[in-house]
């Protein structure tokens, strides 16, 4: 039996985060939501699901690290609303070259909150001369990465870029002003020229590369340096994982949601929109419910939000062709009964954070360019995630769920080949390479669950595979994200509909940047109207 038909202030159609925290942040301000989902598990790409029995496994984002800044889960209150995040500190591991490999053995770099142990840490594995580059690195670029974050946090204007970046110009401790023209030349820079400038140790650049590279672009590419950059800020605050799997962020929202009075439906989503002269009127769902609303915000794939329209979607959104890309990653749900173990480590210190299995940024370039050719990695670069070593909800005693997440494998190959049939194989061409550097890691695994690019687009509803949506190069972020005529939140041409998600500034990645900034501009958008109606009321009480 559906659900009936009903009015409300504002739809948002999808569950994922940024459509939950879209209509947290309008139901806070007293609007009347419903979310719809076609999906029977909460929260997209930020879910956790029992993949096993009494084991939970996420299905998608496992590290949160820019919601642990954007301060949506402060202004929210989540943690009232059950929310509980587990520190991912050490935050970063990169081991020593794996045996065989060209190059001393040397230690593994440990990176952590407390800047001092980083450094010690660079400086017995690396040498003196990089920890103290390092240590003024993260004195530098600080700052600048909290000018990242607050412009992610705005709608990308050039008047919202100048007031996150312009104070980054002004004169410190007795030095000049920086002039603007070195500034731009830092940001936009590759993320590889900016670890030539700064350090001299190649497994230094190349941990650092690995995580910078984790938004999709090569850090070859013009205007990766920000994203290498962002480590400077978890000296302040970590990455985090939530207690009980990614899923528990989304599942705090829908519990603050329902506080204000919204709802979430799942398992009916939207199957078009409802238009009348240029405007929107609600959603019809899968089920044919209907429900009415001047508002829609559209919290799933800009191509999906197209679909959507049909005839009735306007040029800027019938013509939107944003840059979707050929696939992203490939990804191993392991369930094992120990952690990986890296020669000479504690396992209780590797297993916290994120493991970057890459000592050479080579490799990552090797990788980069087969996925260009539509060919698969002839040498995987891994990045390994072991959260059950401290949250004991995740799995049973004796038992551990590693993620291993493999970057650039291509959605549709050259030769053809069929996802379904490699995926067995790729799996454990991926285990090995993690064996490499943690002996054991692979007699330690006892079932596999592979997300390939396909699975990935079957499971998550994301085109070809790309968990940002879109790229995330240069030429589509900001104001040029996912199109230059829909960087705005709205769509021109028809008014009502906002979209918000992967697909829209700042991109990708666990944020809540994209909902709360949608729900701000539906609200600006309300004011108007609300003092009309006020000012028409007041009228005719006069006139009565």
């Amino acid at each position: 039996m559906r659900e009936p038909d009903r009015a409300v202030d504002a739809v948002v159609v999808g569950a994922g985060h940024n459509g939950l925290v879209a209509a947290c942040y309008l139901a806070r301000a007293g609007l009347a939501v419903e979310v719809v989902e076609r999906d029977d598990v909460l929260g997209g790409a930020v879910s956790t699901v029992e993949r096993w029995p009494g084991v939970r496994v996420d299905r998608g984002s496992s590290a949160h690290v820019i919601v642990r800044h954007s301060g949506v889960v402060e202004e929210l209150d989540l943690a009232a609303h059950g929310l509980r995040y587990v520190d991912c500190d050490p935050w970063g591991f990169a081991p020593a070259p794996a045996p065989g490999d060209p190059g001393p053995d040397g230690r593994p770099l440990v990176f952590s909150v407390d800047l001092d142990a980083t450094c010690a840490s660079i400086a017995a594995a690396c040498g003196p001369d990089d920890a103290d580059a390092y240590r003024r690195f993260v004195g530098v670029w600080g700052p600048r990465s909290r000018a990242v974050v607050d412009s992610f946090g705005r709608r990308p204007t050039p008047l919202g870029l100048a007031r996150a970046f312009w104070p980054l110009g002004a004169p410190t401790g007795g030095a000049p002003r920086t002039p603007g023209g070195d500034l731009a030349a830092d940001f936009l820079g590759s993320g590889d020229a900016l670890l030539d400038r700064w350090f001299t140790s190649e497994r230094l650049k190349a941990a650092l590369a690995w995580f910078g590279a984790q938004s999709g672009p090569p850090t070859s590419e013009p205007g990766t340096a920000a994203m290498v950059a962002w480590v400077a800020l978890l000296h302040d605050t970590p990455p985090g994982h939530p207690v009980g799997g990614s899923g528990g962020l989304t599942q705090a929202l829908r519990r603050r949601l329902e506080a204000d009075g919204g709802r979430v439906v799942l398992g009916d989503g939207a199957a078009r929109l409802l238009t009348d002269g240029g405007r929107v009127t609600g959603v019809e769902t899968e089920s044919g419910r209907r429900v009415s609303a001047p508002v829609v915000v559209a919290a799933c794939h800009v191509l999906a939000t197209r679909d959507l329209a049909g005839e009735a979607a306007p040029p800027a959104l019938a013509d939107a062709a944003p840059p979707v890309g050929n696939g992203f990653g490939l990804v191993l749900r392991c369930l094992t009964d120990a952690l990986p173990a890296y020669p000479g480590v504690d396992p209780a210190v590797s297993a916290q954070g994120l493991q970057l299995l890459c000592t050479d940024r080579g490799q990552l370039a090797a990788a980069h360019g087969d996925w260009l050719g539509g060919r698969l990695p002839r040498e995987p670069v891994p990045l390994a995630m072991s959260f059950s070593a401290g949250d004991d909800t995740l799995a049973p005693p004796g038992r551990h769920v590693v993620t291993v997440w493999g970057q650039w494998y291509p959605y549709a190959l050259a030769d053809g080949g069929d996802w379904d049939a490699l995926a067995d194989a790729e799996a454990q061409r991926l285990v090995a390479a993690v064996d490499r550097y943690a002996p054991g890691f692979a007699a330690s695994v006892q079932d596999v669950y592979v997300q390939t690019p396909v699975l990935l687009e079957r499971e998550l509803s994301l085109p070809r595979g790309n968990v940002m949506h879109v790229e995330m190069g240069l030429a589509s972020m900001f104001s040029l994200r996912p199109t230059p005529a829909l960087a705005g939140y709205r769509v021109p041409g028809l008014a009502g509909l906002y979209l918000a998600g992967a697909s829209t500034h700042p991109g990708g990645g666990v944020s809540g940047n994209s909902g709360r900034t949608a729900a701000r501009v539906v609200l600006a958008d309300r004011r108007p109207l609300a003092r009309a109606r006020a000012a028409a009321g007041r009228l005719a009480r006069a006139a009565r």
